[in-house]
């Protein structure tokens, strides 16, 4: 079960791709890009919270920093299902849950 956070916004993985593995390890975006064959703008967008991880991105993030791809795909999971949950917030409301109680008296 994917965890989201609810009382701030969950970090983007283009935020931690920065802040946690580029910044440190000292690569650039033009070096990853090359590093794991795709376009410098793909990398630039993540980076800038402009595009999301792909499950194709999140293999090669994996492979290259020698980890999972699950920590890439996480993350993009959080991200999207907070976004989603914050745009959907009044629809979501208005829906009852099912009284499941209630049906079985039926059967």
């Amino acid at each position: 079960m994917v965890r989201i956070p609810s009382h701030r916004e969950p970090t983007h993985p283009g935020e931690m791709l920065l802040e946690e593995f580029l910044i440190p390890m000292g690569i650039t975006q033009r070096e990853l890009a090359y590093s794991i064959h795709v376009p410098y703008q793909r990398v630039n967008e993540i980076v800038n919270k402009k595009r999301g991880i792909t499950p194709s991105t999140a293999l090669r993030l994996a492979k290259f920093f020698g980890m999972s791809e699950d920590f890439w795909i996480n993350l993009q999971l959080r991200w999207d299902l907070y976004k989603t949950k914050s745009k959907e917030y009044n629809a979501l409301k208005a829906i009852k849950p099912a009284n499941f109680q209630h049906a079985s008296a039926r059967l």
